[in-house]
């Protein structure tokens, strides 16, 4: 039986990488940890300061 799905290329996608697989640098993960902080205070702080 033929390969009814070949696209006529093969893995000739070297340049890309995905997120799981690339090294994370130091400030790419303190950026992450601020950002993640930002949104802690606004989903939990914001609230809690218009019921005080």
């Amino acid at each position: 039986m033929a390969d009814d799905h070949d696209h006529g290329h093969e893995d000739d996608d070297e340049g890309r990488t995905t997120a799981p697989q690339s090294a994370y640098t130091a400030r790419q993960v303190a950026i992450g940890f601020v950002v993640a902080l930002v949104g802690l205070a606004l989903v939990f702080g914001v609230p809690l300061a218009l019921t005080l």
